[in-house]
């Protein structure tokens, strides 16, 4: 008795796209074809495919299914390894799981890390949430964790939302202006967070990589005016002695 492509893929519980698939990566051996050009499956080729199947639906890969489909031999290791591969996964499913249940109970964001929820989002801009998803590329764990403790610490200041919404041609008084109101905020930001300065010089890519990065994307995120604040306010609190308590 024989087969055609389309009934022994039905009688292996799979797709004709994954019998053919299995063809192109030479896991099958073409079959004879009859008279007609249609091809004709026999039973060894069922019992190929549904050993194929066996191991596919165990987690395998075609490369590892190819290496082990025709060892004589039980194959001890490759299960060993797939079981490791199987663990691991399983972990960071189970991890998955926790987090997406956290966002679910607290309604945070889906895009940040576990670290800088909750209540991070709440505070941040557009452009400041898209620069603290790009710091999360660029920060080791503890990193992350410290990071995520400042801004959730964040301390309220009226020039926040101004900042914001200030446009690009802003005159330069009023950027002067807005860069000195942000200086006290500046110091105590720094005072509470004393390792702040510190990020670029331990960063895991590397300080030069990091202020780049960091550099070009902020580029990206603020518009001139907003640049020369920062700038402006960073200029002003490095002169400026900080005022004691």
């Amino acid at each position: 008795m024989s087969w055609s492509t389309r009934e022994i893929a039905e009688l292996a519980g799979l797709s004709l796209r994954a019998v053919r698939h299995y063809h192109e990566v030479n896991l099958l051996d073409e079959p004879e074809r009859r008279a007609n050009g249609y091809k004709q499956y026999g039973v060894a080729h069922l019992v190929r495919l549904l050993r194929i199947k066996r191991l596919v639906d165990l987690g395998f890969s075609l490369d590892r299914i190819a290496e082990t489909i025709d060892e004589s031999e039980h194959p001890g290791q490759a299960l060993r390894t797939l079981d490791a591969e199987l663990a691991a996964t399983i972990e960071r499913l189970q991890r998955a799981r926790l987090e997406l249940a956290a966002m679910i109970d607290r309604r945070a964001p889906a895009d940040l890390p576990p670290e800088l929820t909750p209540d991070v989002d709440a505070s941040l801009s557009k452009a400041d949430r898209s620069l603290v998803l790009v710091m999360t590329r660029l920060m080791d764990e503890g990193q992350l964790e410290a990071y995520g403790e400042m801004l959730r610490t964040l301390p309220a200041h009226p020039t926040s939302r101004e900042f914001d919404e200030l446009p690009a041609d802003a005159p330069g008084e009023l950027r002067r202006d807005l860069a000195g109101r942000m200086v006290p905020y500046l110091r105590r930001l720094y005072r509470d967070h004393p390792d702040l300065p510190d990020l670029y010089a331990h960063a895991p890519k590397g300080a030069k990589f990091t202020r780049q990065t960091t550099e070009t994307v902020m580029r990206e995120l603020y518009n001139p005016a907003q640049l020369e604040v920062m700038y402006r306010a960073q200029e002003m609190l490095s002169d400026s002695p900080p005022h004691p308590g």
